[in-house]
Formats: structure tokens, sequence, C-alpha cells
């Protein structure tokens, strides 16, 4: 089922015949200005004529003072003009200006960076807060409240400004979710060679389950670390001095962190060894500060589960946070999934929980990379929690996707059918949309031209919710607007589930950029004739109509990745349970190659120029070239 609610055209149109008349008046004026120019200099030129050769130097000199004149105002009045100026074209993931990227980190043009403007955000009598959710709590200083505002309020901007050195520092790479890829890839062969390779371990819960390599969401982080950072690290010394060095940061589900070099897979510094299952992909610091922000997946050994802030320059846990909360609504679920993000110009890390709890922590960081110091000292967090009306036994509270951020909104997809749209000023919801189940993908945010957001977004089937068990329910795909949360297109696909593994949409989608730029690419498990098979699903999306559809006889729980050649043509990698890894042209669906890796793909590989990292549960990481 499709539908569809397209945008009317005149407002473009409109814009474009505005565009054009000011265009016109602008040629006018240039065109008088220079009529008036050649009969200035006709005018000298008989005056030459009369005064005879004596004056003609001071006549000369005057014609070519006006000739300056006219380009001055030439010059001045298309720089100051709007219709007349040109936009620097946005990268596929950049970096700020402040970073400059390594010579071999070209990035593609990809569409243009949109500012994040002040457009008004409030719910439709659908998505009100209220048909959803029952209670929203604010904790601060041991006090609720019902309304908060920070000291210095909260903004983010434009995506491409997320991060200020090259890489992927997040889950799919920033504070609208959109990429998982960085630079261009050089596609002459298009194909994918195993470049290197590492074990991973396993460990084993208190429970008595035992976790191994790299799952769900198991994104790698990558980064380009500026040398004079490098040299404050605890990295092998070879590493501190290379000229350029690309690190790849792996945090999986034995308990470790693991450090490679990007092009080798030489180990960069010792493993960490924190002890917790890592499900999610952590983030680093946007500041470029060498601070990794990780949260486990499940208690250990060392007790409940926790998040952790820390130092890349010596490998110590600074601060940890989140166990055994007692203002949690979800007492002994204190697990962290949710790749957390960090205001820059606030200083605060905001960092969801699957406890139903939402932390705002001021850090306090200082940061001496002279001196080779890096501390935090947070203030206590600021907590906020919810429940929902359908909360109990089923549609549990709690947040594995990762948060998105738009300007001062701040977007969560929930595990008990909600995505949730707060406003960062009061820390309230403005509005709720209810995405029927257990939602474990994370919502992607996209701009339009006029700066308006827009969240895609899809959920899984929770065996026992809407359907028992080997049964099948229909699994929307949104496009929602990220103003008032009403849906703007839906497409069904029909899913299958079992006992404890979901179908559904449990990958986040990939959002086209570049010759991409009309779709979005989402992976549908559990669809088709039984219950193992999937697809990848290209979407229109302005409408949500299927552009193409690539099927596979086993189910994908990876997230897509679209990247792109210099020439700005697009291509997805998809990776399956099965073990195999896909290279599909990103217009047509057409298959390129294929590798096997021999293990579970669960995990999201991120892109950076020609290199794939990701990791299986069979306990192997791989470093994939791009050819």
């Amino acid at each position: 089922m499709s539908e569809t609610r397209r945008a009317p055209a005149q407002t473009s149109a409109r814009r474009r015949r505005t565009k054009t008349k000011k265009r016109t008046g602008v040629r006018l004026v240039l065109h008088k200005l220079w009529l008036l120019c050649v009969a200035l200099v006709y005018a000298i030129a008989r005056t030459v004529q009369r005064v005879g050769k004596g004056k003609s130097l001071q006549a000369t000199v005057l014609a070519l003072l006006c000739i300056v004149l006219f380009v001055i105002v030439v010059k001045t009045t298309r720089a100051n003009h709007p219709a007349a100026q040109t936009q620097p074209q946005a990268q596929t993931q950049t970096a700020d200006n402040s970073a400059a990227a390594p010579a071999d980190s070209k990035q593609a043009a990809a569409p243009k960076a949109q500012p994040v403007v002040e457009l008004k955000v409030e719910a439709t009598e659908d998505t009100k807060p209220s048909k959803l959710i029952r209670e929203q709590t604010i904790i601060a200083g041991g006090t609720t409240q019902t309304s908060y505002s920070f000291e210095k309020p909260i903004r983010f901007g434009d995506a491409t400004k997320y991060a200020s050195l090259p890489g992927i520092m997040a889950f799919r790479g920033n504070n609208y979710r959109n990429s998982a890829s960085y630079g261009t890839a050089n596609l002459k062969d298009k194909k994918l060679s195993i470049e290197w390779q590492h074990s991973s371990g396993a460990l084993t819960s208190p429970g008595g389950e035992t976790w191994t390599g790299s799952g769900w969401t198991g994104q790698p982080l990558i980064v380009t670390w500026p040398k004079e950072t490098r040299k404050i690290m605890n990295m092998e010394s070879w590493a501190q001095e290379q000229d350029e060095l690309t690190e790849v940061i792996y945090a999986t589900m034995d308990g470790h962190v693991y450090f490679y070099e990007l092009q080798t897979g030489k180990a960069t510094r010792e493993p960490l060894n924190l002890g917790f299952t890592f499900k999610g992909a952590g983030s680093l610091d946007p500041r470029g500060y060498p601070i990794l922000y990780v949260g486990a997946g499940i208690s250990g050994a060392r007790g409940a589960g926790r998040a952790f802030v820390v130092s890349l320059v010596d490998g110590k846990v600074l601060y940890e946070f989140g166990a055994a909360d007692g203002y949690s609504h979800r007492q002994g679920w204190t697990m962290f999934d949710a790749s957390p993000l960090v205001s820059a110009e606030t200083d605060t890390l905001i960092y969801p929980g699957e406890s139903g709890i939402v932390y705002f922590i001021k850090l306090n960081t200082h940061y001496d990379e002279a001196a080779g110091t890096l501390t935090v000292d947070p203030d206590e967090p600021v907590r906020w929690r919810y429940q929902g009306t359908r909360t109990g036994d089923k549609y549990w509270i709690g947040i594995e996707a990762s948060p998105v951020v738009w300007n001062h909104y701040l977007y969560m997809a929930d595990n008990g059918g909600n995505l949730m749209c707060m406003d960062l000023d009061t820390l309230q919801l403005v509005w709720v949309h209810d995405t029927l189940d257990d939602t474990n993908c994370t919502p992607v945010l996209e701009c339009d031209e006029d700066g308006h957001p827009y969240l895609y977004i899809s959920t899984s089937f929770h065996a026992g919710w809407r359907a028992s068990a080997n049964s099948s329910v229909a699994i929307p795909i949104w496009k929602i607007d990220g103003l008032n949360g009403s849906v703007v297109w839906r497409k069904d696909y029909q899913c299958w589930t079992v006992p404890d593994i979901s179908g559904g949409v449990q990958g986040t989608l990939a959002c086209g950029k570049n010759d991409l730029s009309d779709m979005i690419f989402v992976p549908v498990s559990r669809t088709g004739d039984s219950a193992n098979s999937g697809l990848l699903a290209a979407l229109d999306k302005n409408t949500g109509e299927v552009i193409w559809e690539f099927e596979t006889s086993v189910y994908s729980w990876s997230s897509p990745v679209d990247f792109y050649d210099s020439s700005g043509h697009g291509y997805i990698l998809y990776s399956t349970t099965g073990g195999y890894m896909y290279l599909l042209d990103g217009k047509t669906g057409e298959k390129l190659d294929a590798i096997d890796l021999n293990g579970n793909i669960e995990a999201s590989a991120a892109v950076f120029n020609d290199m794939v990292v990701v990791g299986h549960r069979a306990q192997q990481i791989f470093g994939i070239r791009l050819s």
C-alpha cells in the first residue's frame, strides 16, 4: 500500500519566476551603466579633438577612470545580488573548514547544504503527545520539573558541519544520521576484495548468554587524526609519527575496543578492554577532542550496563553513568545501544538509554593538546524520563535507536512504538508519531531546499505484540514531516517474525545524494515467501513508490551504505545474515560484485574513500578494498 502526498509545484515555479525577474533587473542596470560609460568616452574623445593634443593625456586618464568605475560597479552589483551568487556544494560527509582533509580525501559533490532555518514546530490533532505519552518528567538538581531550560541554549547546525575532522565519527556520521561514508571511491573494476582481516572474540554475560564478534548495529568509527593529536595519544610510535593516518575504532561484543590503521589494518595501539558487550557504534567527540563515548549493550561481570566517556589519550575512563539509576521506570535494563551526540558549542552530551532516560550532561571538558592533558568534570546529569500510554509487558519504554537533532529539536524512536520530537529549549515533547511496534532503526533526517525537515523511518515486528510468532503483519516505511509528525507517504511490506528475532526493518535506511538524491534504500527483513528471505528496496523520496528491489534468500539487519565516485555516481553496499556483502549500482540495483565473508553480518559497514570496514558475528573484522 502506498499513501502519497505531493507538495504543490506552484511555490517552486513562483520562486523561479522571481529569480528570473531579479536577474533581468540586474542586466538592465548594467546595460544602462555601460551605455553611460560609452557616452562619456565618446564625449571625451570629441573634447580631445577640440582642445588638441595638449589636453589628450588628461582626457585619456579620465576615460580610463570611467572604465574602471564601470568594472567596480559591475562587480559590486553582482556580489551583492542574491540571484547572481553561487553557493558552494555540500559534501558526501564533510569536516569543518577548520580541519584540512588529507590529500586522498577528495570529496564528492553532494546536494547543497541547507542552512538551519527557524520554522514553526507543533503537533497536529493526530500527533499530540498526550495520545501516546502519559508521563514525561525532568529531574534536575535532585528535583522533578515539568520544563527545563539550559543556561546556554542547545543548537545544532547542518549535518555537514557536525564533525571537525575527516571521517565517520558517529553512527551514520552526524546529527541527521544520513551518511556512513566519507570521501569518494575510485571504482574502475567495480570489485570488492579483502585487504586485511583480524579476529575479535566473545563475552559471556552473567545471565549465560554468549555474545560474539560484531553485532547489530556494530558500525566502526573512522577518523583522520591530526599529527599533533596523535603525538599525545597512547599509539605505537610509527602511528604517532606517520604524516597522515586514518584510524579505525571498533567497539565489539567481546568487550573490547580495537584500533587499526585504515589502509593496512595494522594495530595502532593495544585493544581497550572495558569488559562489557558493545552492540552500538558509540561516538567520537565532534570537536576533534580525543574522546570516545560508548555504552554497554548488556550487563557484564563488572556489573550493570552503563555508558562510558573514555580518553583516547591514555585509554582511561574519564566518567561513567547510567548504572542502576533510581529514576528509571525500567529498572534493571541499563543498556546504551544508541550512538550519542555532542553539542560542541555547549559542551553537552546527549545520550538516550534503554532504561527510558535521556541524559543531558554538561561535560566541562578541558583539553590542552600542547600539554597533552584531557579532563572532564561533568555537572550532575539532567534526566528526562517518560512512560507511554501502552507501556507494560509490551510496548516498553527505552531507546535503542540513535537520536537525531535538527536545530533545537531532538527526534527519538523508542521500543514502545513512538517517534518523539522534543524541544531542547524546554525538554518537552512537541509531537509523537505512532510507529506501531518496537522501533530499532534510527530515523534519518533530510531538509528540502527551503530548510523544511523530513524524517524517513520504519519499524519492526515484535512477536506477540501485533500478531503471534510465525505469522506476518504489515511493516510501514514512512516519510514524516519533521515539523508536525504527520505522514507524507507510507509504503508497506508484509513481514514475518519468529520468537526473539524480529522481522521488519532493523537496519537504518540509506539516504541518497548526488545522482541518487531522489532515492532512499531500505533493508526489509523476513519478507517474501518465507521468514528467512529479505530485500533491499529503493524508494522514491517524493512518493514512496518502488524504483527497484534487490531480493536475497536470507534477510539483513545491517544498514546499507551509500557512497559515490568522483563524478557523483552512487553505489550501495548491502550485507546479509548469510555472510554476503553486495556491491550494487544505486540507480538500477544491478549487482556489480559480491563477496562471501563467511559469517552473519548484522553489523553496519562504514566507507572511507576506497576502503570499507565491517565485522561479523563469526568474530572477524575486515578491511575491504573498493577497486
